[in-house]
């Protein structure tokens, strides 16, 4: 028997307030995503990528349709409720890093499997750092470290806890080349051992390309 999809939008629709009047966002979403997939998405400045991921992980509500996330529906879920669905089961990388300035390398890793009160928090944290190449770096502070490094330690943090799905918003985009595949290299590779789903914004097709599927976006559509 087949696994359910692990994100589903059905009719999903955005809208925001605005000066000028209300702002469409995001039209009339079908997607599905199923379980250790990965999946791209590309499209310009402006179309919706970051708002679908937003909506599909639950940082941003959907004005309308219904968002399934693990098999929940998350519309129906206060916000204590989803962040207890996320909590290890749902990964983040973002393009500028969102480190805690004031904790190590080691720390920022840990932290999150602490919040899970997982015993060896700080030996997954150094393993998680170690597979990453950052066994020099754990006790460096983010301003101690380069982009490529800081986005390494953004990652380690994202799946030392094992996560069913990864969403990552332009992983690369403050990257130069070199840092950026090795970044690229290190989510490909991970997610794919750990099994996990990934769901990928992208302004680069090469990384898109890398993906098992690729949609694209436009004007808060999927075309």
């Amino acid at each position: 028997m087949s696994s359910p999809p692990v994100i589903t939008l059905n009719q999903v629709c955005l809208t925001l307030p605005a000066i000028t009047g209300p702002v469409h966002i995001l039209k009339s979403l079908e997607l599905r995503v199923e379980p250790g997939e990965h999946l791209a998405i590309i499209g310009p400045s402006g179309s919706g990528k970051t708002s679908l991921i937003s909506v599909a992980a639950g940082l941003e509500r959907a004005t309308a349709g219904t968002v399934n996330l693990l098999g929940r529906d998350i519309g129906t879920l206060n916000e204590d409720a989803l962040a207890r669905l996320r909590r290890g089961r749902v990964g983040f990388v973002f393009q500028s890093f969102h480190l805690l300035p004031n904790m190590t390398a080691l720390e920022n890793v840990a932290a999150p499997l602490e919040i899970m009160h997982q015993k060896d928090a700080m030996a997954v944290a150094e393993a998680a750092l170690e597979q990453m190449g950052l066994a020099d770096r754990l006790s460096h502070y983010p301003a101690q470290l380069s982009g490529g490094e800081k986005q390494r330690v953004a990652v380690a943090r994202a799946l030392a806890p094992r996560p069913e799905v990864i969403f990552a918003d332009e992983p690369t985009g403050n990257l130069d080349s070199k840092a950026g595949a090795m970044v690229a290299d290190l989510i490909f590779d991970k997610c794919a051992a750990l099994g996990a789903a990934l769901v990928l914004v992208t302004h680069d097709a090469a990384l898109a390309g890398r993906a098992g599927r690729t949609i694209t976006m436009q004007d808060g559509r999927i075309v």
